[in-house]
Parts: C-alpha cells; structure tokens; sequence
C-alpha cells in the first residue's frame, strides 16, 4: 500500500525539505501547518491549520495518513514562560488524538529537541532530562506526554541536533552570512566541537526511521557523524568561496565583547556578541548516534557537497 504522510509544521525548515522529498517521491503527502509553504510549488499539498485551534480530527480523518511526521513546534529559544510554549505541548497532545482517527496509521514520528538536555550534558538514558531554557522544558513535557499517552500505534520520538542547509534561518544561516561576508571573529584554541546535521541527511534519516518497523518509544538523535570543530567548519565554507579564512582572537577579547553585549542588551540594543552566546561558542555538545548509525547506515551528503549544496542555495536566494 501507498503510503499517506501527514506532516505537521511542513512549512518550516526541515518541514520545507522533508515534504519536497516525498513529493520527488511521488508520495501521497499532506502539509498542516499555520503558514504558507517556502516554496510555491508546494502549496497544493498545504492545508492552513492551527494544531491548537482546528478541528484536527476531521483533516486526519480525511487525509487517512499512514504516517505522520510531527514536526510543529515554536522552536526559538527567546520565551519567558512555559504559556509562550503551550504549542509544543498541547499542541502534540492535539495531534495524538486526532491521530486516533485514522486507522490506517501506522507510525508516529515526534520531533523533540537536544535541548531536552542542557548543551554539553549527554544523558544517560531516554528520560534522563537537564533543560536550561523555556523551550528545552517543553520538549521535555511533550516527551513526557507522549509517554503517558499509551499510543496504541508505532511511536518513535526524534532529537534534531544543529540542523543546517537550504531554508534554514537563524542561527545557522547568520553563521554562513557572516563567513560569507568577512565578519565571522573565531576564538583561539578553544573553539567548540558539536554535532551537526545537514537537512538533506535530516530528511534522509527521517525517512528511514519512518519504513523502519519494531522501534516504538525509542528515541534517536538527528545529525551528521563526525562531528564538526566550528573553527574548521568556517575554514571550510571559506575555503570554498575562495576567501580569506576567518581570523581568530583570544579569548579573553571574547569575553570583554561578551561582558559588554550583555551590558548592551539590557538596554536593548543588539550586539552580536553575549555570554550566552559565547558559552554556546565554547561548549564541546556531542551526543549519542550510534542507535541511529545501525539503522541509516553512510550518509547521503559529506560535509563538502553540504557546504556547496548550501552556498547555492543563498547565492540563489539572493540573486532572486
């Protein structure tokens, strides 16, 4: 049988890319999402819906999905409070039971976060939980929710890690702007080594999760092996535009720009440098892949075709 994949939030990023896969695929899909597809091409397989607001059962029931991809989420780290993440939680609980109404489904994907953990903590097992924003608490009640939910069908919850490549935004997409234009600064010797992941094997993994049967409830973490040193990461993408490479500073300099972009925040003018930020700099954040590995196996892209992959991508975009 043909499969019907629902995704929720496939106007987003990995959403952008994951439903032009499938349509490549010739795959029945179906995008539920508040906002507009990226790309034009993509908004006859769109369906305008609030997954805390509509009458979710009733699109579920009409699409008849066999799997769904549950990518919808507010995914910025800038709330203050739980109630400005009500969407990630509520918003999953909405979904689980529209889900009920299709009784063709047979897999669950729920998108989840690494920031169910705190940056350089890696977790002993799947609910071993340390968040240290707003947003990495939410992701940790929809886990928990999804849990106590006992979901009759095939479940499996994903962790995307540092996720980057055409129609990705902030942070990542500054982090290539910068490089590309001669502002990125990078810190001597201290630079930090985290996993990464390229969308393209983000939708590749997704993919082979989802035709993958006997996982339920487990969890895997999303992104690229091995991991990436940032500094090199700059080197590289400079490298290949044939620019000079980024310079690279002290890291006390770091920390006077840091001390003073906190400073300046409080009086709200931006500067691009703050201690969050440099923490976040600075913190090795490798985390487990090797349950995913067994499954995905080589990965489609390295880190060089990624890179030229994503320089045309913003060369395009900029000469539209």
């Amino acid at each position: 049988m043909q499969k019907r994949i629902l995704i929720t939030g496939g106007s987003g990023f990995i959403g952008t890319n994951l439903l032009k896969y499938y349509i490549g695929k010739n795959e029945a899909v179906l995008n539920i999402d508040i906002n507009e597809p990226a790309l034009p091409e993509q908004k006859q397989y769109w369906r305008r819906a609030d997954i805390l607001l509509d009458n979710l059962d009733v699109i579920v029931r009409e699409f008849s999905p066999t799997h769904i991809v549950h990518l919808a989420a507010r995914t910025d780290i800038n709330g203050k409070t739980a109630a400005d993440y009500t969407v990630n939680v509520k918003g999953t609980e909405n979904i689980i039971e529209a889900a009920k109404s299709a009784a063709s489904l047979e897999k669950i994907i729920f998108a989840s976060s690494m920031l169910v953990c705190r940056p350089g903590y890696i977790p002993s097992n799947d609910l071993d939980f340390f968040p240290s924003t707003r947003y990495g608490e939410s992701k940790r009640d929809m886990e928990l929710l999804i849990r106590e939910k006992n979901i009759q069908t095939d479940w499996i919850i994903v962790r995307p890690t540092s996720i980057w490549g055409p129609w990705f935004k902030t942070p990542y997409k500054d982090f290539f702007d910068r490089v590309i234009a001669g502002k990125m600064y990078s810190i001597k010797k201290r630079a930090c080594v985290k996993t990464y992941g390229f969308v393209l094997n983000t939708v590749y993994q997704i993919d082979k999760l989802l035709n993958k049967t006997g996982l339920k409830g487990q969890v895997f973490y999303l992104g690229d092996s091995p991991p990436l040193n940032i500094n090199k990461w700059a080197d590289d993408i400079s490298d290949k535009l044939n620019i000079k490479r980024p310079p690279r500073f002290s890291y006390r300099l770091f920390v006077c720009a840091a001390l003073a972009g906190d400073l300046l925040g409080k009086a709200g003018i931006h500067f691009p440098m703050t201690s969050f930020r440099l923490k976040n700099m600075t913190t090795d954040n490798i985390v487990p892949l090797q349950n995913l590995r067994e499954i995905t196996g080589p990965l489609p892209y390295s880190e060089d075709a990624a890179i030229t992959i994503t320089l045309d991508w913003i060369n395009k975009k900029n000469n539209f």
